[in-house]
Order: structure tokens, then C-alpha cells, then sequence
């Protein structure tokens, strides 16, 4: 895969020369880029958020509670204790490592409501889009609606995300106004990227354009990256170029995260990812990788063009994957991917100029950027 870090724009195309870029780690002479920091970030974060977790969700009534444990991993189905894998943790730590950027361990032991309440915004929108996108399987386990059904996996989502902003409304840290308000503003974005990303599904392959799909995926991914870095810097006490340029930074990383999550969909093994191979083409979804090979004008967009105006056929799903990747849309995602990254290395050189109180968010951007397929 391109070493996303080595290809940093100059900080004037971003910045306006007001402060240079971080310098890569391969470029400070400490080797490859081998996950293990962020590892130990995102073990550091898990640790740090899941007791606040679990007090929230004692709060949600008996029924949804059941639901919502199931979801995160912490019971079966029949509601019974299980060790199962709440996530990777990935916005919580966006939070904290933010906050300890900028404000040091007290602002990132502060912020730990705040990174909870992402955890749980980011847990609601996954228990809906598993009903509208008809997912059955998410951390290699049954879905919550196909274990309690539509409905009551929908009324568990709209719980959390209630819990989310009334539970850091209650926080009183002086940030938390603010906070509570760029959340709520965020959910709206996230709403606004699923609508579009729902009915992008019912217009002809050829109708939707890159435009659209970018802004949808910013909104979809970016915004709650985004908004993470942006509430670590308001615990951290930040002044507002800075809140803004760490919810740059993650918006700009939250794209080359979907880039590659879009190239996973399409040609990951399910082994890893937990979700079955070809998922998104049988939904006929409009993801990155499949716009810009609609949009190629070659042969095998127009092959593709046709695979996905007629029914779905699982015998055509090798043919569709391979005229997605002749077309060019896997190199586009993968070029785009270190695009993305290049741009929120500049955003995070804006607030955090120093490479090592950078570092912890740097390894984060790297390590969503940086897994295979």
C-alpha cells in the first residue's frame, strides 16, 4: 500500500505557509510505520471509555440495555455474559489523544465523558445503518436486528444516541456547552450522509457523480472524526483555529479511511473484515471505488454500468469486481486515500506544530489508513 506519510503536501497548499508539516516517521529515522503506538492508544482509550460505557448503559430500560449490550459485545443474545469486541475504539481515542495534545494528561482525563459520547453516537448510527443496509453480520456476530428485530435495534440506536447528548450535557467540565452543541450539529451531518448515501441507491449508475459521493462521504465518515479531534481540543481549552483545524485534520483522515474501507468492502476477506465479501455490489451501493469507475468512460465502466442496472446475481459478483478494478476505481480510492492523508497531515501541523505532541494523533491517522485487504 502507498506510504500515505511520506507524501505531506507543502504546508502553503493548505496553510497558507503559516507553519510547515510534521515530518513523516519515515522521514525522522524511525522506521516503518508498525501500528504498534496506535495499538497501544486505542488499548489505552478501550480501557479509558468502557467503564463510562457500561454506566451509561445501565441507565437505558431492561430492554434496551439487552439490546444495547448485545450490540457492543458484552452479552449474547440470550443475555448472558460474553467477552466480545466492542470495536477498535477509534473516535474515543480521537478524543482523548486530542485533548492530551493540547491540553496534557489532565485535559485527556477531563474528556473522557466527551470521548464516551462519540463512542455512543458512533454505536447509534452503526445500529442503523445495519437495518437500512440490511447487514447481517458486524464484529463477526449476528447483527442486532436480525437478533431483536428492526424495530427494537432502531429504538436501541435512538436510545444511545440520547444517552450521548444528554449524558455529556451533564458533564460539567466548561467545555461540555460546546461540545454538546457540535455533537448534535454533527448527528444532523451524519442523518444528512446516510439520506444521500440511501438514495444514491435508487438512481441509475450513471446519474451519480464524484461530487456527490465526496460530500456524502465526508458527512458519513469524516464529520464524526472530525468532530472527535474537535471536542479533545475543547476539553483541552484550544482557541477556535485550533478546534478547527484538529476537525479538519479528522475529516481529512475520516476520507482516506472510507477510501480504504470502500477498497476492503470490495476486496477484503471476510475472515478479517467479519462482514461477507461483495456486500456493497450486491446492494448496488455507489461507493467510492464504484463511482469513479462509472465515471471512467472506459470499456469496463460501461460493463459495470450494466451489471448494476440489472438484478443482482450472485454468479455476476466476480465479473463486477473485476470491471470496478479494470475501470480504475481501486487505484483512484488508493490515490485519493493518500490525498486525504496528505491534506490532514497539514491541518494537524497547523494545531499541533510539534511532531511529539502530534505523535499519538499521527499514529491513529496512520493506522485507520494504513490496513489491508
Amino acid at each position: 500500500m502507498t506510504d500515505f506519510v511520506t507524501e505531506t503536501r507543502p504546508c502553503s497548499e493548505e496553510t497558507g505557509g503559516r507553519r510547515e508539516p510534521i515530518a513523516s516517521r519515515g522521514d525522522s529515522g524511525s522506521g516503518a510505520f508498525d501500528g504498534q503506538e496506535a495499538t497501544a492508544i486505542l488499548e489505552e482509550a478501550r480501557a479509558s471509555v468502557d467503564p463510562a460505557l457500561r454506566t451509561a448503559l445501565d441507565a437505558l430500560p431492561r430492554a434496551l440495555r439487552r439490546i444495547a449490550r448485545y450490540h457492543f459485545g458484552w452479552e449474547h443474545a440470550d443475555g448472558t455474559p460474553a467477552a466480545g469486541n466492542a470495536g477498535k475504539a477509534i473516535r474515543p481515542a480521537l478524543v482523548l489523544t486530542a485533548a492530551d495534545a493540547l491540553g496534557g494528561p489532565a485535559a485527556r482525563a477531563a474528556a473522557v465523558p466527551a470521548a464516551a459520547a462519540v463512542e455512543l453516537i458512533h454505536n447509534f448510527t452503526l445500529l442503523h445503518d445495519d437495518v437500512m443496509d440490511r447487514d447481517t453480520t458486524r464484529r463477526h456476530r449476528p447483527t442486532a436486528w436480525t437478533v431483536f428485530g428492526d424495530a427494537d435495534a432502531i429504538l436501541a440506536g435512538d436510545a444511545l444516541q440520547a444517552l450521548a447528548l444528554g449524558r455529556l450535557a451533564a458533564d460539567p467540565h466548561p467545555a461540555s456547552a460546546a461540545a454538546v452543541a457540535r455533537l448534535a450539529a454533527c448527528v444532523v451531518e451524519l442523518c444528512a450522509g446516510q439520506q444521500a448515501d440511501t438514495a444514491m441507491e435508487k438512481r441509475a449508475p450513471t446519474e451519480v457523480t464524484l461530487d456527490e459521493v465526496l460530500t456524502m462521504a465526508e458527512a458519513k465518515t469524516g464529520a464524526l472524526l472530525g468532530c472527535a479531534c474537535a471536542l479533545g481540543a475543547l476539553y483541552a481549552g484550544a482557541p477556535e483555529e485550533d478546534v478547527e483545524a484538529l476537525d479538519a485534520f479528522g475529516r481529512q483522515a475520516g476520507l482516506a479511511f472510507q477510501f480504504i474501507d470502500d477498497v476492503i468492502g470490495l476486496w477484503g476477506d471476510p475472515r478479517h473484515t467479519g462482514k461477507p465479501a461483495g456486500a456493497d455490489l450486491a446492494a448496488r451501493k455507489k461507493s467510492l471505488p464504484v463511482v469513479a469507475a462509472l465515471a471512467s468512460g472506459t470499456p469496463a465502466a460501461a460493463e459495470l454500468a450494466e451489471l448494476y442496472t440489472a438484478p443482482y446475481d450472485q454468479g455476476d459478483l466476480e465479473r463486477t469486481t473485476r470491471a470496478v478494478e479494470r475501470a480504475g476505481g481501486r487505484a483512484w480510492a488508493l490515490e485519493q486515500a493518500a490525498d486525504r492523508m496528505a491534506r490532514a497531515m497539514s491541518e494537524l501541523a497547523r494545531a499541533v506544530p510539534e511532531p511529539e505532541s502530534a505523535g499519538g494523533l499521527l499514529s491513529l491517522a496512520e493506522f485507520v489508513t494504513r490496513r489491508t485487504t
